[in-house]
Order: C-alpha cells, then structure tokens, then sequence
C-alpha cells in the first residue's frame, strides 16, 4: 500500500505546467537561464527503466542521481567558461547554473540496483525493476 504524499503530486503539477509554457514559449524564456532543466526521456524494456537525460556541456562530477521510493531527482550545475572582458556576445542562449529534475517514475524500482553513466553529453540512468512487479508467464494446462 502506497501513503498519499501532496507535495510529489505538487512537483508533478509544476512540470506539466513547465511543460506546457515550454511548449507555447520555447524551452527557455528570456531572463530564467538559472532555471533551466535537461530534456528527458523515459522508457521501458526488458524488466527496465530507461532515462536518458541531455546534459550536454557538464563533467560527469558535477552530475547527482538519486532515487527514493518513486522519483528519480537529477541535480547538477553547469559552470559558465571563463569570461574575459574583450569579449562582446551577441547573443547567448545556452543555460548555465544549477538545475534539478525531480521525476515520478511509472513503476516501482530496485533502488540498490539503479546504474547511470554520462557520455556524449547524454546522462543514462537504468533503474531495474524488482522481480516481484516484472510480469510473470504462467503456462496454462490444458485437460
């Protein structure tokens, strides 16, 4: 049996509505380059869940994973490269600073279990069912 907890159904309220000015707006309003947060996608195979997380331009270092019961929460910060005042930009749009995803994950998951690795600018995260949800085959006997 699982307690109703308020505040998770509160983050997930929050990034369906980021979702949403995402979509109207752009990924990243004018103003906010300290809120930003990777793209994600999730997926299921073989007895799995599948993150991948872009996170492009980051030492593996500065990257946190964790689980606790069913969210997945990734934190890191993206440094910005050293400035040097002879410069003049024109336009700056890739997003530095801190960031924090907090995921609700579909299924329940083996916590002690859950690998990730960072490479190509794309964080993977695979967190593995426990064996009592994995589906089961049962053979039916006929008579």
């Amino acid at each position: 049996m699982k307690i109703w907890e308020p505040f998770k159904e509160l983050v997930t309220m929050r990034d369906d509505m980021d979702y949403l000015f995402d979509a109207f707006f752009g990924r990243q309003a004018q103003g906010f380059e300290d809120l930003w947060k990777p793209a994600v996608d999730i997926e299921e195979n073989n007895g799995n869940l599948m993150v991948r997380a872009e996170i492009p331009g980051m030492n593996k270092e500065d990257i946190k994973v964790s689980v606790k019961d069913d969210m997945l929460t990734i934190s890191g910060e993206r440094k910005r490269e050293n400035e040097t005042k002879e410069k003049t930009f024109h336009r700056i749009e890739r997003c530095y600073g801190q960031f924090r995803r907090m995921i609700r994950l579909p299924a329940e998951v083996d916590a002690d279990k859950v690998k990730a690795s960072y490479r190509d600018g794309v964080l993977h995260v695979t967190l593995p069912k426990p064996e009592s949800v994995k589906p089961k085959q049962i053979e039916v006997e006929i008579k």
